[in-house]
Parts: C-alpha cells; structure tokens; sequence
C-alpha cells in the first residue's frame, strides 16, 4: 500500500437511494470504491459534489492488521471495511470530513480527513467485563464469570528482561503473592495465591498451558515473549473442576497465535545491565583491626591485606532475551512459529543460565470447518552453572557469597606461591574465591513437550473433543569440590564429586462432549470430561572420593577411591503414579441476568492409602448481572454491576509420593556374621491405608462494577478457606509403630481475605490515555488443629517449630515467632533476655514459658500500584508493589555482630556500636518488620510507525530499570526471603543478591 498523501481531487455523481440499507452501501462501496465514478439507482435524489480519497491501514496495540474494521464518515452512511491487511480506501465529501473507525474490542477513533493517516492504532476498549478469560476445559466471558478469576493480557503485563512468565504479572492481581528471592540466574519466583494452605501437602498452583498440566517447573519451560494471556483461578468454585490438584489455585496460560489472513514475522529482544544496588556495611579493614585490638585479638591474625572479599566475588551482570517469531494463515489453516534465548550471566562470578526454546503451534480445520485440529509443540534445552548453595564450617553454613561477609579484610586471596591462601588457626577455615574458582556445578535440563487437540461439531451446539499431551524431562546435574577449594569437607575426603540423573515422563489424555443453546430466555452451557494422567519418574546417583587429580572433574567417578564407597554413594529410582478423572459442569444463564455454575469431579489416584483412592469435589456458585435490570436501565452511574457468591472443595495430593501409603525397607547399614559382612535392613515407612486427600472447602463473594462508562472499574472478593485432613509427618511411639514417624491426615488451617482490585482512566482522549490500576490483598491465618489419632493412638502435636524460632501453633497463624525477648547485656558483655516466669532460670525449649508471641513470618498484606500512560505512539508504565504486617528474623545479622567471632571472621559496622561479646540465645534483638514498598519496574517506549518502508511495519524502542528503589526499616540486604513455609520460614541467612536493572527493549515487527 502507498502512504503518501491519499487525497485525489475528483468530480463524482452519486445517485443515493433512500430505501437501500446502508450496510449494502459499504459492501458495494469496498468492491467499487476505486472506480472513477459510481452509481446506486432507484428512486431517488442526485447530488454533484467533490470529495476526498482516505487511504490508511488499521492496526492492534502490537501492530497487528486488523481485518474488519468499520471506517466511517462522521455524520453519514458513507462508509467501507479495511481488507485483510487492515487497509482501507474511503471516498469523503471533503478535506473537512473527520473518519470514524472502529472495531469490536477497541475504542473508537476520530481522525481529521485533511491528515495524513498512514497507520491509525487502535486502543483496547476498556470494558473489561467483555473479555474472554479461560476458565479450565473452556472460556467465558468474564461478564459471565461467576468464580473469582483474575486475567491478565499481553498489554498489561510488566516489561524488561523477563527470564520467568511469573515476572509478567508480579503485582497485577490481587491474591497472587509473587516473591522473587535474590536474582540467581534460572532461579524462578515462588507464587502463592491466597496464602499458604497446606503444611507438606506442597502450595503451588496447578500450572495448565495450552491444555497441557504441570507443576511450576512447566511454566519455566514457556517463553515469556510467546505468553499472549494469564488466568489465575482463585477460588474453589473456579479450581473445582481440577479436582485434587486444585486447592492451591490454578494458573492458565495462553499461548499467542497466528490469524487467518495475516503473515507476521517479528524479532523481540532486550539487553540489560544488572548490578547490586546495596549490600551490607562490614567493616573495613583498618576498622576491623582496631575492633580486633580491643578485643585482644593476636597479631598474628592480622594478615595486611585490604581484601574486598564480596567485591572479588561479584560483577555487573548481563541478561539477554531474543525471541524471532513468525506465522501466518489462510482460511482453513494457521500456524505460528517461534525461537528464543534467555541468556543470563549473574552478578556472582562463575554463575550462567542459558535457556533455549523453540516452539511451534498449528490449527487446521476440516470437514466444511466442523473440524479443528490444534497442534503444539515445544522443545527446551537449558545449560546453568551455578554457585554453591550450602557451603560454610560448622559455625555457619549459607551460599557462597553470603560467606564473603564473614571474610577477615585483612586475609588475602592468595598465598605468596600462588596457592589460595587459608589460616591453619581458623578451624575450617574457608576461601570463597578459592571455592568460586576450582568447584564445578552445572546441570543440563532437557524439555521436550507435545499437544493435539481435535474439536468435532456433531450436530448444532453439541462438540465432541479430544485432548491428548505427552511432556518428557531429563536433568543431569553434575558436582566436584577439590582439594583447591580449601573447605575442610573436600580436603577431609580428598575431594568428592557426584552426578545424578533423573527423567520424568508425564501423559494426559482427555474426552469430552460440550452442549451449548438457547432456548428463549435460558441458555446451557454443560461439559462431560473423562481424563487419565500418568506420570512415571526415573533416576540414579553416584559420588566418589579421594580423586588423585582435578582434571576429570565429575566425569569420572572411577578415578575416585573405589575402596572409601560409602553407604548412600550409589541410589537409584523409579516409580509412577496415575489419576484417572470424572469432571461433569453446567452453566446457565437466565435472561443474562442470573447466573448459575455447578461442577462435580471424580478423581481416583494410586498414591493414597487403600481405604481412600477416590474423592468428590464439588463446587456452586451464583452471580446476579444487576446492571441487566429493568430498574438500572435509566441511570447513568453504573455501566456494570454483578454480584458472585461459590461454594467448592478441591484436594492436594502434591505431597504425597508414589508407595507413600506402604510399608517400606530399605538398607540400614552392614554387620558381620559368620566372617562375611552382611547387609542390614529396616524399615523406613509406616503404612497408613487410611492416607487420604487434603481438602480444601471455600467461600467467595465478590462483587465486579464499572462506572462512568466504564472508566472506573473495580472487583472486590471476599474468602474464607478450611484446609482440613492435613497431611503432616507425625512422630508416633514405638510399638506400636515399627518406624518413629508416619505420614497421615490430621489438623486444619483456616485463611480469611479480603481482595480489592480497581482501575480508573483518568485521562481517555483519543490521542492520550492515563490508567491507574491498583490491587491490595489483607489475609488472616489460623492453624485450627494439629491434634488426633490413628488407629486408637493419639497424636497431639499442637506445637510444631516451623523454622528459626517460628512455629505452627494451634490458634496462632502459620509461622508464628515464639521466641526470647532481649532485655540487654551484662557485665561481660553477655546478652540477658527475660525470665518470664519469673523461675530464674531461661528456658530454650520449644515450649519454654520464657517464650513470648511476636508476630508471624506470613505477611498480612500485600498491594501494588499499576499507572499507564500512552500519548500517540509514546507509553509508559510503571509497578510499584508491596507487602507488610510480616516479622524477619535477621540470623546473619546475628552472626555477624557478636564481638568474640572478631579473631576469625569480619563484623558489621553496627558490631562496634552494639559492643555485644556473645550471647547464647536467639532472641528478638534480630526480630525485625518485614514491611517493604518497591519500585520494581518503570518502562518508557516508543513505537515508530514505518510506512513508508514496504517490508517493516513498525518498531518500537523501550527502555526498562527494575527493582529502582526500596524502601524498608529491614537492615538486611532484602525483605522479600523463603515465604513458602518450612525450613528457613521467615529467616534471612542470606540470599543471592537482588539486582538492579536497566533493560534497553527492541521489537521491530516485518510485513
């Protein structure tokens, strides 16, 4: 298409009918509108007048040709359709004429005809409440949702070098708590969505791509740029129809793909810089010293160097993203096509990730289009080599760069002959540059997954369809720790290395028969779904020691010291696992006003206990499309107003293992009899034929409105959730039992919210937008119970710890902080911490009475703040997101702060002011508030229309700083650590480090 100025001065005679409708205008006016003069007769008037040529061509948000399009001219009928190119030619009475153009979805525009209109973009309308969203085994639109359901788009998602699809909508809904601990390279965030709910049963979302199911592992194997769309299925009534894989919340990603009519290729990257923004303030090496003095430190412990032992550690970090993409598609057949890198080399030397993936998705229909193939298909390689994440002495064991902070200043890397240098007067003593430079650590991950989907109409309304999907998985991971590397582990064995192996093969299968009509005022939506899924898992380990040599490294066990074979050197696995499923739903729909949805699944699954293969999840839920009542139609307030309320159980079987229901043995070291050695054996597991599901029962309310034509938009929810049959690991006495501990189903755990989610256009001009998006999220949790029996034997396990001086305690939240209150020091020194009881003497047991309630490790709020501004082809966004009401225990903070460590280790600044010798306590003198905001993204870009260049559409530039500001009391290097319950709950022992990040953005789509 030609984009010079589109305006041809002609003379035309019209003959208009007045009786002819005006949509057979546009067709004819599209089929004839290049001729030099045209002609409608029938009875009628005739006009002479000049006019006008327009020419353009109508575009998406991304650039995409909108075929379909009406184009208009204000104030007549005069009007024509843009082809399937999104181009258009259109006849007006004069240069003063404005255009209207609009299309289904997107705002309506005005444009001058005196313009030069090239490329017009339309923006999306912002009537969200039309959207459609995925709902699990279907779409709805999300008027007629009636479960609480959050759905984020392509438009709104974050920015910038985005390594996981989770990153896309950090702070984007509320419920969906996403924490990114440090910035580790193939490190991924950790989602919870409504709070924790289950102790070992395991809180990640079920994860659907594409119809094909998976763990949090399968979402790591999508890339982020291919994502066009992301549901979160909250609440029970939504997650029911998963069953027991449901309880924790159910995420839904859509993949993008090609239309019919169009043809795309498009190239997406980005390249950031990433750097530490802070770290803590340890002492220099001139102030060590002195401290080191006052505390009667030898000299022999000063070694004169002035070490900067984080700063040798670490570098500037480089992410970078590319994605070329291409697609197209006629009538009958589409297909899109796509290869990425996410390559990443992080801020602690010697740690990379480099992610490859290559994926493609097809649809063909058949049989006069009662016939729709969908193929996908999707292959991943990733290569990471990563620090040591436990390595340390017996005083203190964290990553590798947190123990950079324990290095004295003045020790040296190196020692004069060029040996790393090590201090025989410090037991255990630890170079980490030695470690960084000599230990191997590196995995390889390979991903290969696939999906055919057939959807066959029988008669009208009714589909029958069939879904199958086969993912496959294989990690080999592979270790060595030489001598070189100065820990005391290594040397004591002669080095060690190890490698293992392991391989997941997952099938799913489905089908499923869909009715669909309407019948006058109602309307019936209803699904009949069988599914079967297997998966199988295989692998094997093995570790030698005593390597003559560091050459070989791990790819040689034999060279290791055949004759030091230690039990738990060699292991290997296999074993699978079934869930066979009957799902039945209906929704209806009286008069669009009055919604119902009910769904019951069935599922069997072989890893629970005889008496329990099977569960019923039920799920109800109502809403009432208020705005559709005869007594709304006259005011002008709400555009749209529906009120929800659901009922559903859902199950957890994540922590569950296949045989966990059985007795079992294994080997349990040798004995010697008769003169030969013999191995023994034990048994390792209890049998429980009563291990059953978790189930989770939850109600929502929520409301969803828009105002003011749509330009203020808001959700409320409210929930409460029972998690009952927890499934725990409990000690139990021996006999009756043969084996100390037994996994079983005891105890409950309520969480009540309240979600809020609004969004107003402040500004909505044709030409420039302002959008305020906003969510916050307020949860209370309770453990109800830890307490019952099995088989006649009491189990009363109401106080459980559940992290550094965190515990699950009956009528206090998960996490809850029991813990020693610091009332000072003594004379040498010494922390003092209160004698409750007033006994004189302190208690340390778990369930001391010298122990006082302080807060939780789970935050009780969370919120983020969302603006977009858009001004022609200039936009920009930003996210500003937080979470409070939490307590964090700072254990490095405490280990670097006690005075008597000074001889073999460095301390913080704040060491000498706090003047504390020693303490023998773990109190709340490092109990601190987690509250934080952050300002984790800001993106400004600027798409340059190129029409005047026949082969590229468009291409925009953008520029993105991540994690830019933080503002906190916490004196740790950051708030945001191990929210997912367990060990390390709530405790800093130290992180790989959170990065900041500028990102320079380039995608340049191609005609």
């Amino acid at each position: 298409m030609k984009n010079n100025k589109k305006y041809k001065q002609k003379t035309h005679r019209y003959t208009l009918s007045v009786k002819m409708r005006w949509g057979i205008c546009v067709l004819l006016l599209c089929l004839l509108g290049g001729q030099q003069a045209t002609a409608f007769s029938g009875k009628s008037k005739t006009y002479f007048f000049q006019s006008y040529k327009v020419e353009g061509v109508i575009v998406d948000e991304f650039g995409t040709p909108l075929p379909g399009a009406s184009i208009i001219e204000k104030g007549t009928s005069n009007g024509t359709a843009s082809d399937m190119d999104g181009q258009f030619s259109l006849s007006v009475t004069s240069s003063d004429a404005v255009v209207v153009i609009s299309f289904l979805g997107y705002k309506e525009k005005e444009v001058a005809a005196s313009a030069d209109l090239g490329t017009i973009q339309l923006e999306p309308a912002d009537n969200t409440l039309e959207e459609v969203v995925l709902v699990g085994y279907g779409t709805a639109k999300k008027k007629d949702v009636t479960g609480a359901v959050a759905s984020v788009s392509e438009k709104d998602m974050n920015q910038g070098a985005i390594t996981n699809p989770l990153q896309l909508i950090s702070g984007k809904a509320a419920g969906v708590n996403i924490t990114q601990t440090g910035s580790e390279p193939g490190g991924s965030p950790s989602v919870r969505i409504r709070g924790i709910s289950s102790l070992i049963g395991g809180n990640d979302p079920l994860v659907v791509v594409d119809g094909i199911q998976g763990n949090m592992d399968l979402l790591n194997q999508i890339p982020p740029s291919e994502i066009q769309s992301i549901d979160i299925l909250k609440d029970a009534s939504a997650t029911a129809v998963y069953g027991s894989r449901g309880a924790a919340g159910v995420i839904i990603v859509s993949t993008k793909k090609s239309k019919a009519g169009t043809t795309t290729v498009q190239y997406s990257g980005t390249t950031s810089i990433d750097f530490i923004p802070n770290k803590l303030d340890m002492m220099s090496a001139s102030q060590w010293w002195e401290q080191a003095q006052l505390n009667g430190v030898p000299a022999s412990a000063n070694h004169g160097a002035n070490t900067d032992w984080y700063g040798i550690l670490t570098r500037t970090g480089v992410t970078q993203n590319h994605t070329l993409s291409f697609g197209g598609g006629v009538e009958k057949f589409n297909y899109r096509a796509s290869v990425s890198a996410i390559l990443q080399d992080g801020v602690v030397i010697n740690s990379n990730n480099k992610k490859y993936i290559a994926k493609l998705q097809a649809t063909q229909k058949a049989l006069d289009d009662n016939l729709t193939l969908t193929y996908n298909l999707n292959s991943g390689v990733v290569n990471n080599t990563g620090t040591v994440q436990s390595i340390g002495t017996a005083a203190f064991t964290s990553n590798l760069i947190t123990n950079a902070y324990i290095m004295r200043p003045t020790d040296p890397v190196y020692n004069a002959d060029g040996s790393y240098f090590t201090d025989p007067n410090v037991f255990q003593y630890l170079n980490p540059y030695a470690v960084s430079e000599t230990v191997v650590n590196e995995s390889q991950q390979d991903n290969l997954f696939g999906s055919l989907r057939a959807d066959l109409n029988i008669v009208t309304g009714l589909t029958a369809s069939w879904f199958g999907s086969w993912r496959k998985t294989s990690y080999t991971n592979g270790f060595f720790l030489p001598v070189a590397s100065t820990s005391a582990n290594a040397i004591d064995q002669g080095g060690f290395a190890n490698i293992s192996n392991s391989r997941q093969d997952e099938k799913l299968t489905n089908a499923s028969l869909t009715y669909k009509n309407l019948f006058g005022d109602h309307s019936i939506n209803a699904l009949v779904l069988y599914e079967w899924q297997n998966q199988t898992y295989q692998g094997n380990y093995a570790q030698a020691r005593g390597f003559f040599n560091d050459i070989t490294t791990y790819n040689a066990l034999q060279q290791g010291d055949l004759s030091d074979v230690r039990s738990g050197d060699l292991s290997s696995y296999k074993n699978d696992r079934t869930l066979v499923s009957f799902l039945g739903r209906v929704n209806y729909d009286f008069k669009n006003k009055y919604l119902l949805t009910v769904s019951l699944r069935r599922d069997g699954s072989s890893v629970f206990g005889e008496n329990h293969k099977w569960g019923n999840f039920p799920s109800a839920s109502v809403a009432w499309q208020v705005d559709q009542e005869s007594f709304m139609q006259n005011q002008k307030t709400f555009s749209a107003f529906k009120v929800r309320a659901g009922y559903g159980v859902t199950g957890n079987q994540q922590g569950l293992y296949p045989q966990g229901s059985l007795s079992l043995v294994s080997s349990n070291g040798v004995t010697y009899f008769g003169g030969e050695q013999i191995t023994n054996f034990a048994i390792i597991q209890n049998a429980n034929a009563d291990l059953r599901w978790e189930t989770k029962k939850q109600t929502n309310v929520g409301i969803d409105f828009a105002m003011f034509d749509n330009r203020f938009r808001a959700t409320i929810d409210a929930f409460t959730a029972t998690t009952d049959n927890l499934l725990f690991d409990y000690t139990v006495p021996q006999p009756p039992f043969p084996y100390g501990t037994i996994k079983a189903n005891v105890g409950s755990i309520r969480n009540e919210g309240l979600e809020f989610s609004v969004g107003y256009d402040l500004i909505d001009k044709a030409d420039m937008t302002l959008t305020l998006n906003g969510n916050v999220s307020l949860l209370r949790n309770e453990v109800l119970s830890l307490s019952g029996s099995i088989n006649g034997v009491p189990l009363n396990t109401d106080y459980v710890p559940w992290g550094t001086n965190s515990y699950l305690i009956e009528g206090e939240a998960i996490g809850s902080f029991n813990i020693l209150h610091h009332t000072g020091k003594d004379s040498s020194n010494a922390e003092t911490v209160q004698d409750v009881n007033g006994d004189g003497i302190i208690d340390q047991g778990n369930e001391s009475p010298d122990r006082m309630l302080q807060g939780s490790a789970l935050p009780t709020y969370t919120f983020a703040f969302n603006p977009t501004f858009i001004y022609k082809n200039f936009d920009m966004a930003m996210t500003w997101r937080g979470s409070g009401g939490n307590k964090i225990y700072n254990a490095l903070n405490s280990t670097l702060s006690y005075t008597e460590n000074i001889g073999k280790s460095n301390l913080l600044q704040s060491a000498a002011e706090l003047d504390m010798y020693t303490s023998q306590y773990a109190s709340d003198l490092w109990l601190e508030d987690g509250d934080f905001i952050r300002l984790e993204n800001v993106t400004a870009g600027y798409t340059f229309p190129m029409e005047k260049l026949k082969y590229v559409e468009s291409v925009r530039v953008s520029l993105t700083g991540t994690n830019l500001l933080l503002i906190t009391d916490y004196s740790g290097m950051d708030p945001e650590l191990n929210m997912s319950g367990g060990n390390g709950f709530g405790s800093d022992y130290g992180i790989y480090p959170r990065t900041r990040s500028f990102v320079l953005g380039l995608n340049v789509k191609l005609n």
